[in-house]
Parts: C-alpha cells; sequence; structure tokens
C-alpha cells in the first residue's frame, strides 16, 4: 500500500463515488486536498505541489527549544553552532528553557507561547518533540526541526512513537524535518563559488560528507537536506523544491528508504520536466544493505528492481558509490548541453588512450573514428606514425610552442565530438603542466566538455591543485571509472530529457469500459481459474485462444471439433498453480478419442491430488513462436507494477525481465523490451522469423491499463506463456494465472 500522506483510494466503491458522484476525495497533496483530476483511475495523485522552503533554509526568526550553555551538555554546542549559522543568515534566535534567563548572553523565553515574535523556524533539542508540536501549531510556526532518535529506527516501539509524531505534525499544519536527524541543513556553506550549484539531500548526515567537502575543489553547494526519518518531510519534497531553484544544477541524493513510490515519482517527474538532473546512491541493492537501511532509518527500502526502474523511468541517475555521486553531480551541474554524443580520447600515450577507450566503449561511450581530412589535419602536427584515428595519440604533448593548443582545438572542432577526454595517469612536468594548461585554455573557448583524469596518487601538484581545480570549465576526475560513469550519465541525462513526455499528463482519469466487466471477475482473497483470469484477459481486450470448458467426456469431444483440431487440454481450477509439473495438460491432441482419453485422464489426476475443478478447457493450439510472460505484482511502496520477459517453463530459472511502475508510455515499454538479455529473439534467430513487436507492446500497455484500474485488487497476474507470433500475427495469453488481494 502507499502510505497515507496522500490517502490513496484502494476500494471500488470509493474510485466510483469520487467520479462518477463528485464526491469531495480525502487524499491529500502535499497539504492541500487533491480535486478529482488530480487523481489517477486508482485513485493516486497525479499532481503534488511544490512545499515553499524558502522559510526553512533562509528563516528570518529561529527558536532553539533546549538551548543550553551548561559546559559539558551535548545541547551547548548545538546551540553554539546555530547561533553562529543565525547570524551568517541574518535571522533573529530566540533561545527557549523553561529555567534559563538567558543563553550566551542571548535572553531566554521559558517556552514556545513567550517567545517575542512569531518564528519561521524551531530546532528543536529536546528528547521527546510530541509535546511540544501543539504549542508550535498554537504560535503558528512554519517549520520544526527535531534531532531525537529513538523513533523507527529503534523497531516496533519507536515505530508507533513516530507514528504518533507523524500525526501531530500533519493535524498542526507545520512541516517537520525528521526525527533523528542533523546539523547538515544549517553547515557554513561557501559564498564565493560561482556557477550552477549542487543541492544535496541525505537520510544518513556522515554520507553527505564527500559531496560537501566539493566546495574545497571549487565546486558550488547550495543546499544540504538531512531527512532522517521523514516522519513528514521527505526526499521528494526536497527534490521538488530544489528542482525549481534557478542557482540548482544538479541534485545529489543519498537514499536509504522511500517514504512513498508515487510522491518520488512525481518529485523525479518535476525534475525531469525542468531539466534538472538527480543523481542518487540508494541502498538496498542486497539482502543486508536493506536489512541495515531498516534499522538504521526505519524505512521500507522496496523491491530493489522497483527502484531501479522507477529511478530509470524518471532519469534519475542512479550510482553505487559516494566518488562517483559527487563526481556525476559536479559534471552534470556544470557542464553546458551536449553538441554530439561522440567521444574522442586524446592522450600522450597509445597505451593509456587503448587502456580507456576500451573502457568507455565497453560503458556504452560512442567513439567515433575520425574523418580522414580531419586526421590529416591532425597529422600536420603529430607523427604520421602515430594513430590519430580515436584514440588521438599525440606522442607526447608539444611544450615548447603552440602546437598542443592546435591539437586540442581541431578536435573540437569536429562537429561529431561532443566530448573529449584526456587521460594522464601521471604527472610528466613540464609536458603534463603544459597539456594541462592547454586544456583549460581550450574548455573556455568551446561550449563542448572536456574532462581531464588527473591519475596520480598524490593529487598535491600544481597542474591538479592550481590549473584543473581551478577551471569551472573543465571536468576533472581522479579514476578512469569515474570519468566514464559521470560522462555516460551527462549523455544518457541530457538524451532523456531532450525526449521527454510526463506520463502523469495522459494518465487515464476514468475506469475504461472494460473496469466493471473485470470487476465482476474479482474474487478477494482467492485465485482465479484459468478460465476465469482469460475472461479477464479478454475483457481488456488481449486474445486468448479459442476454448471451451467442458464438465465432461461427451462434451470435450464436441468443442474439439469446434475449437479445431490439433487442441490442448488443461484442468482448469481456482486452487491450480502449475499445471505442467502436475500432468493436467495435454497437447497436440488430433483425434475425438485422444480428447475423451484425455478428458478422463486429467479428471482422475485432479481426484487424485484432491484438486476442485471447474471444468476442462479445450483450446486452440497455437503455433509456435516466442514465448513471453507478461505480469502484474503489487509493490508495497509503488503499488501496481507491470514485468515483461521471456516466459514459458524456464521464467523462474531465466529470470529475464524488466519492470516499470504504472503509468508510463509506450516509449518505455519499448525501453522495457531492450533491456533483456534476450532481447534478440524478438528479431529472429537461427534463421526464425522476427515475431509482433507491436503486438506484445499493446499486450503490455493493456495490462498497465488493468494495472492502474485493478492494481489494487490484483495481488498477482501472471500471463504466462504469452505466445508472440510472427510479426503480423499478433500475441495470444495462452495461459494465465490471477490471485486476487
Amino acid at each position: 500500500m502507499l502510505g497515507s500522506t496522500h490517502g490513496t483510494l484502494t476500494t471500488d466503491s470509493r474510485r466510483a463515488r469520487v467520479i462518477a458522484c463528485g464526491e469531495q476525495p480525502s487524499p491529500v497533496v502535499h497539504g492541500r486536498p487533491a480535486e478529482v483530476d488530480d487523481l489517477d483511475v486508482s485513485g493516486r495523485p497525479l499532481y503534488a505541489d511544490v512545499p515553499d522552503l524558502d522559510r526553512f533554509f533562509r528563516p528570518e526568526s529561529v527558536a532553539v527549544v533546549g538551548a543550553s550553555d551548561a559546559e559539558g551538555r551535548p545541547n551547548t554546542g548545538i546551540t553554539r553552532q546555530l547561533i553562529a549559522w543565525a547570524e551568517r543568515v541574518g535571522a533573529r534566535l530566540h533561545p527557549v528553557h523553561p529555567t534559563r534567563q538567558s543563553v550566551f548572553g542571548i535572553p531566554c523565553s521559558p517556552s514556545v507561547a513567550d517567545l517575542p515574535e512569531q518564528v519561521d523556524l524551531a530546532v528543536l533539542l529536546v528528547g521527546d518533540p510530541l509535546p511540544v508540536i501543539e504549542e508550535l501549531a498554537a504560535s503558528k510556526v512554519k517549520f520544526a526541526v527535531a534531532f531525537a532518535s529513538g523513533f523507527a529506527e529503534t523497531g516496533a516501539e519507536g515505530a508507533a512513537a513516530q507514528t504518533r509524531l507523524a500525526t501531530a505534525v500533519r493535524r498542526s499544519g507545520l512541516r517537520l524535518l525528521g526525527p533523528n536527524t542533523n546539523l547538515n541543513a544549517f553547515e557554513r556553506f561557501r559564498d564565493d563559488l560561482d556557477g550552477p550549484a549542487i543541492a544535496l539531500i541525505t537520510q544518513s548526515g556522515h554520507q553527505g560528507r564527500p559531496v560537501f567537502a566539493m566546495q574545497e575543489l571549487g565546486v558550488r553547494l547550495s543546499h544540504w537536506a538531512p531527512t532522517g526519518n521523514e516522519a513528514d518531510l521527505e526526499t521528494a519534497d526536497f527534490i521538488s523544491y530544489f528542482s525549481e531553484q534557478p542557482e540548482v544544477g544538479a541534485i545529489a541524493c543519498y537514499v536509504e528508504g522511500l517514504k512513498d513510490g508515487r510522491s518520488f515519482m512525481l518529485a523525479a517527474d518535476r525534475a525531469a520536466r525542468r531539466g534538472v538532473p538527480v543523481v542518487a546512491v540508494k541502498v538496498g541493492r542486497t539482502e543486508t544493505g536493506a536489512r541495515t537501511a531498516a534499522s538504521h532509518t526505519g524505512k521500507l527500502t522496496g523491491a530493489d528492481t522497483v527502484v531501479d526502474a522507477a529511478m530509470r523511468q524518471y532519469g534519475v541517475i542512479r550510482v553505487d558509490g559516494l566518488d562517483e555521486l559527487q563526481d556525476t553531480a559536479a559534471l552534470l551541474a556544470r557542464a553546458r548541453a551536449p553538441r554530439a554524443d561522440g567521444v574522442v580520447v586524446y592522450s600522450i600515450s597509445g597505451g593509456t588512450g587503448a587502456h580507456f577507450a576500451d573502457l568507455a566503449s565497453e560503458a556504452g561511450l560512442s567513439l567515433p573514428t575520425l574523418s580522414s581530412d580531419k586526421q590529416t589535419e591532425l597529422h600536420e602536427w603529430i607523427p604520421e606514425y602515430l594513430n590519430v584515428a580515436n584514440p588521438v595519440d599525440n606522442g607526447g604533448h608539444p611544450v615548447g610552442d603552440w602546437r598542443g593548443r592546435k591539437i586540442i582545438d581541431a578536435i573540437l572542432a569536429d562537429p561529431a565530438v561532443g566530448v573529449l577526454i584526456c587521460p594522464i595517469t601521471g604527472p610528466f612536468p613540464p609536458m603534463s603542466d603544459k597539456l594541462a594548461q592547454d586544456l583549460v585554455d581550450a574548455a573556455e573557448q568551446t561550449d563542448k566538455l572536456v574532462c581531464v583524469v588527473w591519475g596520480s596518487p598524490v593529487g598535491t601538484e600544481a597542474a591538479y591543485r592550481e590549473t584543473l581545480l581551478g577551471s569551472s570549465r573543465v571536468a576533472t576526475f581522479r579514476t578512469f571509472a569515474n570519468c566514464i560513469t559521470a560522462v555516460r550519465a551527462y549523455l544518457d541525462h541530457h538524451r532523456f530529457v531532450s525526449a521527454y513526455r510526463s506520463p502523469f499528463d495522459e494518465a487515464p482519469r476514468t475506469p475504461s469500459p472494460s473496469f466493471r466487466k473485470a470487476q465482476a471477475l474479482m474474487r478477494p482473497g482467492q485465485q482465479l481459474s484459468e478460465h476465469a483470469a482469460k475472461q479477464l484477459l479478454r475483457a481488456y481486450g488481449i486474445r486468448v485462444p479459442r476454448e471451451q470448458l467442458v464438465t465432461s467426456a461427451a462434451a470435450s469431444v464436441r468443442a474439439a471439433s469446434q475449437v479445431g483440431y490439433p487442441v490442448v487440454m488443461k484442468a482448469s481450477g481456482a486452487q491450480i498453480a502449475h499445471k505442467t509439473e502436475l500432468g493436467l495438460v495435454k497437447i497436440g491432441l488430433t483425434s475425438a478419442s485422444q480428447v475423451r482419453d484425455a478428458y478422463r485422464e486429467l479428471t482422475d489426476i485432479a481426484r487424485y491430488e484432491g484438486i476442485s475443478l471447474d471444468g476442462v478447457l479445450v483450446c486452440q493450439m497455437v503455433e509456435r513462436g516466442v514465448e513471453m510472460v507478461v505480469g502484474v505484482t503489487h509493490d508495497e511502496l509503488f503499488g501496481p507494477t507491470v514485468t515483461v520477459g521471456l516466459g514459458g517453463v524456464l521464467v523462474e530459472v531465466l529470470r529475464d525481465a524488466a519492470v516499470r511502475v504504472p503509468p508510463f508510455g509506450e516509449d518505455q515499454a519499448r525501453a522495457m523490451l531492450s533491456e533483456l538479455r534476450g532481447r534478440a529473439l524478438l528479431d529472429g534467430v537461427r534463421g526464425g522469423p522476427p515475431v509482433d513487436v507491436d503486438a506484445l507492446l499493446e499486450v503490455v500497455i493493456r495490462v498497465q491499463r488493468m494495472a492502474l484500474e485493478l492494481g489494487d485488487d490484483i495481488a498477482e497476474l501472471d500471463i504466462n506463456p504469452l505466445m508472440v507470433l510472427p510479426r503480423g500475427q499478433g500475441a495470444v495469453a495462452l495461459d494465465a494465472l490471477v490471485v486476487c488481494r
């Protein structure tokens, strides 16, 4: 189920009343009642307001509840830091303590109610913030920060305490950061750096330190949101807010668990619409990582494949390490949009160039061969015996004259080149010094991306510390891998946003005519028989074989003659999950006697196994194609999800599948197919014809509609196999399993 923050509609009756009768719906979209037009057909929100966090990050007045100046008290150091921060941002600070007249010489109020003015932000340095929330609400405080721990990260008792806190906050109308957070929002940010900034979101304060430290390398940071346990304000709120800030060039996130799948998708959608890159480390790829994250923040980490798919749908760039996070976010924040996708590797060593080119090509970067005219031009300054096709090997960058800059400018002038990468595996002065300066000078004169990998383990060289890091136009990396990861993300991001169309704009808001037919087939808490499951597919226009459900041997013979030989016969009953393993499927029957015998054998097996049947299906035998699986499952964070993959009896062995979270368009359905390892099977292999990919995509889109309209009623739906026939002949659902919630 999705989180109660958005009040998801999960019953058909409520959904029908809202749509048909105009009843005021109960969902809340970030603090305001949702209108009917704000909801998709499942009752989930299609829009989220951007929270106004200006007064959180730049308050005019601040109250510190629990302020202290007593030596040895933990709150004393925090109070001192907040006083310094308030002075930097120009905020008036008011200590609050029931027994103190003043704190660090500042007059102290005994309670929030006694504050001399209405404050924008209250920082709660108390063990239990719950009793203070009502006081803050009465005083019309806009924001509060709760540092206290001991909530959902500690187990069931702490989770109950966090629920009580979240409920009180919702009633109060204020917005809360935390609990289990820290002082990262109130750090000292450098104000002497120019250019687009990185906005940082972390659920663990320590994990944001490497990104924050990039200011010392000249990379600007504008905000840091340490979200903690997210009883109220969550990662999605800050993504939405940061994507609207003109100074933010990229958003960097460290995420341990998402609070609500739909709110995250809406926030990522907002960033994608505005072209703001979001780069994220999301822990929980493994069972151990997921378990540790839960113990730290008390969050559901979500099925990692679903989280990964949702990020991919909305262009969120997922990286693994904090070093990748900082390098990728910095590049995306500062680099201009690419003029071309081509990457040229320029190196003073043939071995270095070849090594880097191998890694870059393996990662999917395009390294085009430079034209013969361009190679001839480069050989004016580079000896003929050196390769300049790409990688460009200069044999040693010219030091004593102008030729080095000429080489770089000539490469950048090629219209097929969008990125120039120069790997310098170690300092070799004065050659490496001159090379670094020429690269910086060229970067200042071009709108194309220039990257340098400075591989020296020392990192104290003047060419690195002063020349390269002193330029905001050169992207400098310390490793090949991080450079390649960042450049690939840079090209992918701009390709993605240039073609992006929000799926929320086209999401259905009212039920299709199929919905009522399908609703009548639902059996809450039960598994449908294959016959009933196929009726559900028919209701949504998904093709199934000609078939009849029979209850006698004589009827099976009549059905076979009407369906047409050869036929397939299957036992049909609500308790049957794997018919093949039980011997409850007979294929290739070509005569009445075979059909009669098959009927008796199937019913005998069912009787022996204690399986209740609603009958036996006599089905058309479909010619061989490519067996696929298309299905729906229900994720705790994101709700219904749609899966497509290679199907048949080996589906659980091959595990070759792709997943998406509705709503999504045909472009994402096609992208799902491209992610399959067995994608080539659809194009025809070993002389086989290509299959009807368009028909397969249509089934995926129709199943998505089922997921949207029935996803809260369906625990599991599997069409397996979906036989995809040769091009132009369609796709047929040969079997289906439906389990109702």
